[in-house]
């Protein structure tokens, strides 16, 4: 049992975990916020290797017949955990502002609402299982995510790299939107039951 918790698909899942403090760590060196350019390369770095890997640890968890209740449990939770933990840093350093800030709170509450309802329908033991498009959807989140980490730093490489950021950001908003109605569709059926 205690193999199936530390196979290769879970150590990922775990990386993944471990690594948005790092990412915080990031923004504050030297003990205050400070989103600096080298700050946000580093930031950067440790955001895509970490998003990397929500491929590859569901993909060999499948490949390699290694699924695991902990993973499954954990893995929407690592995602989760990385994108809300960024998204906060990017608002604290502005990078994220003005009616911008709404596309962020959206992605926040629905993904705080849907583990609200999976946690619940769980207690039903009904299962609601991830749709395609909620993948594409934290894929977007990610990629959005990527180019607002880059921020003011990347605009001096690609100009209008963080005004892209935001338009994916809202366009991962509206798809994060549909895809938490559809859970809640789906949800009420067995709670009005």
């Amino acid at each position: 049992m205690a193999s199936r918790k530390f196979n290769l698909p879970n150590l990922l899942t775990y990386a993944r975990i471990l690594a948005v403090p790092l990412v915080v760590v990031c923004f504050f060196w030297g003990g205050r916020f400070d989103a600096n350019d080298d700050a946000r390369w580093w930031a950067l770095a440790i955001f895509v290797l970490a998003s990397v890997t929500d491929f590859f640890d569901g993909y060999l968890a499948r490949a390699w017949q290694q699924t695991s209740t902990i993973g499954r449990m954990l893995d929407p939770i690592a995602d989760k955990l990385l994108v809300a933990a960024c998204l906060l840093l990017l608002a604290a350093g502005e990078t994220i502002r003005g009616w911008a800030l709404w596309a962020a709170i959206v992605i926040l509450c629905r993904e705080i609402l849907v583990s609200g309802l999976r946690e619940y329908l769980a207690e039903l033991k009904v299962s609601v299982p991830v749709t395609k498009l909620a993948k594409y959807k934290t894929t977007m989140q990610m990629v959005a995510v990527a180019f607002l980490l880059a921020g003011p730093a990347g605009d001096k490489l690609v100009p209008y790299m963080t005004e892209f950021g935001t338009l994916l950001l809202w366009l991962s908003a509206i798809v994060t939107l549909y895809t938490g109605y559809d859970y809640f569709r789906a949800g009420l059926r067995h709670i009005a039951d």
